[in-house]
């Protein structure tokens, strides 16, 4: 589904980017490398989805770019065939900014993980965010660092007894969501990985929006935290009693017969789950994700706690915000016809001094 089926605006996110009328599918995005993942990985689904949706946007391979930077995932950029960057840890979304800034005319992806992102690359991830670089985000959360052998990391539960927290983990670790609308995310959305047809419809409507649109994926790592996501990937009754999808324009509704739904709480600062039965169905929250105050999407990520009771996944936010890659274009521009280059006005300028 496009950004528009999913009601959401279209915001020109390939504005610019050449596209191509050659049918291409699925294998044409496929590298000749060997996937090198343990089995039952859960990035071998997301990179399924990710080349499943990429031929839909009718860009040439040569205009799209991914750049990751350290860790199991980050070795995405090796297995599609488009350009990659595998680039320095944490500090993907510093070299996508360069390349948006400088290259309007590709499209560019960042992948990274939970302790790639949000540990060394923390300062970098929300400064890409709030100033709304025109690339997206795809952060696999798997609650723990994988490559280095099963650490904690800033994700990670609190008590989670790992390698490096023999006694369980004293952190209180991040909601990547309300850190990310907490920047102001123009974008911000949920998936899982073991949901194909809801992880491939947010995909394709993060790559159409223009911004930076952030996509947390929750996604299993076998060896090292094993069934992290269970309750809410292996589907069934209980799956149905904790995820919590999203509609835009729709009332927020969950349960195998809808019988729960999202409410505001008693406060009126947040929202909370309650019976349908109970409030009524005209004191059901109706999505909408194209509210400038991010306050509203922040509270919809508050709902998802630790222990997975309620999951709220699909698009949390949509909205059109000034792209500062396409501002910094403009100010070179304005420079570039108003104020010609002089190199010896610049050396011999008041910004100068003398060394003895």
């Amino acid at each position: 589904m496009t950004a528009v089926e999913l009601g959401l605006p279209s915001i020109g996110g390939l504005q610019g980017i050449p596209t191509t009328d050659e049918k291409q599918t699925a294998k044409d995005f496929t590298s000749d490398q060997e996937v090198r993942w343990c089995p039952g990985c859960g990035d071998y689904a997301v990179l399924a989805a990710v080349r499943s949706f990429l031929p839909s946007l009718g860009l040439r391979r040569e205009n799209m770019v991914f750049v990751s930077g350290i860790g199991c995932s980050s070795r995405f950029p090796y297995y599609l065939d488009t350009y990659g960057m595998h680039s320095i840890h944490g500090r993907a979304p510093t070299i996508a900014t360069g390349l948006a800034v400088t290259r309007p005319d590709l499209s560019v992806f960042v992948v990274t993980g939970d302790g790639d992102a949000l540990s060394i690359g923390g300062n970098h991830i929300i400064h890409a965010v709030r100033r709304n670089v025109n690339m997206t985000v795809l952060l696999f959360n798997n609650r723990i660092y994988g490559l280095t052998k099963g650490q904690y990391s800033p994700t990670s539960e609190v008590g989670k007894v790992t390698k490096s927290t023999p006694m369980g983990s004293l952190d209180q670790p991040f909601n990547p969501l309300s850190l990310i609308l907490g920047a102001e995310a123009s974008f911000a959305a949920r998936a899982i990985d073991a949901n194909r047809a809801e992880l491939t419809e947010i995909l394709r409507a993060a790559a159409q929006h223009r911004g930076t649109s952030f996509v947390e994926i929750y996604q299993d790592c076998p060896i090292f935290n094993d069934g992290a996501f269970d309750v809410i990937r292996r589907g069934g009754e209980e799956s149905k009693q904790r995820l919590i999808p999203l509609r835009h324009g729709e009332p927020i509704r969950f349960g195998a017969d809808g019988e729960f739904g999202v409410v505001r709480s008693e406060d009126g600062y947040g929202l909370r789950v309650a019976p349908v039965a109970e409030v009524g169905e005209d004191a059901i929250v109706v999505h909408d994700a194209t509210r400038e105050d991010p306050s509203f999407a922040f509270a919809l990520s508050r709902l998802s706690d630790q222990d997975l009771t309620h999951t709220v996944t699909g698009v949390f936010r949509s909205v059109q915000r000034p792209a500062y890659d396409d501002g910094a274009r403009a100010q070179v521009a304005e420079a570039k016809a108003t104020k010609p280059a002089d190199l010896s006005a610049l050396l011999r300028g008041k910004d100068t001094w003398t060394v003895d």
